[in-house]
């Protein structure tokens, strides 16, 4: 049973970088034609469709609120495993990634992801810094965003959560945009963070009710800050008692 997960994951990882080679000339569209970032959202959807299936690995997409394709949204997932990034591809409205600067490291993959979406160094105060403003200029283009709010995959004991960070929700209030909590129940299980061997098991997102943030301050930040915890952690314990 060993042989045969680790043989699926080094399958996996192959079908990973072919559809990265087959797609990449696609990603050069909004690379090189920045009024056209919506593609980035749509390739990275059939990239990961095309990931999955070829990978025989089932999932399903709950969208529990109305998502209004004519407006910006910051989306909100807890995050255990690595398999998080490729499930968020599934996202059913355009939307780009911030995310830990680690993936610019790889070749041709991190030159994709450093131009296509906005990288951090959260040890460097700067970086952090950098990154909140090319967000917020980023959400002034029109652009969604994908934030991890746990700020990467920081706890040992998933599905426990570990606290949130802040960006993700004074972006929502400076910039009064939505934020939507998404739960990722499974992957933790399916792609353990400390085994990285796939195993049996089908993907789950889960597309809360946007929360509007109209009305709040940057006083307000925690209290937001908590609604979207609760209400991931809720959906967390039901799914994984």
């Amino acid at each position: 049973m060993k042989f045969l997960r680790a043989l699926h994951t080094a399958y996996g990882f192959s079908v990973f970088v072919i559809l990265f080679f087959v797609f990449f000339p696609l990603l050069l569209i909004p690379i090189v034609f920045k009024k056209q970032h919506h593609l980035v959202g749509v390739f990275n959807r059939w990239w990961a469709m095309a990931l999955l299936t070829l990978m025989g690995m089932r999932w399903h997409r709950e969208v529990r609120g109305k998502l209004d394709p004519n407006k910006q949204y910051i989306f909100c997932p807890n995050h255990f495993s690595y398999l998080d990034i490729v499930a968020m591809g599934l996202n059913p409205m355009n939307a780009i990634f911030v995310g830990k600067n680690a993936m610019e490291k790889i070749p041709l993959f991190g030159f994709m992801y450093r131009k296509l979406h906005i990288t951090v160094d959260r040890s460097k105060l700067t970086s952090r810094y950098s990154s909140y403003t090319r967000s917020l200029k980023a959400l002034e283009e029109g652009k969604s965003l994908v934030i991890f709010p746990e700020g990467g995959i920081i706890t040992t004991q998933p599905p426990r959560m570990s606290r949130f960070k802040d960006g993700a929700f004074r972006l929502s209030i400076e910039k009064q945009i939505a934020i939507v909590p998404v739960t990722l129940p499974y992957n933790w299980i399916i792609l353990p963070d400390n085994a990285m061997v796939l195993r049996p098991g089908r993907i789950s997102l889960i597309f809360h009710e946007p929360i509007d943030p109209t009305g709040y301050t940057v006083q307000d930040i925690d209290h937001l800050k908590m609604q979207v915890f609760n209400i991931v952690e809720q959906e967390l314990k039901k799914l994984n008692p």
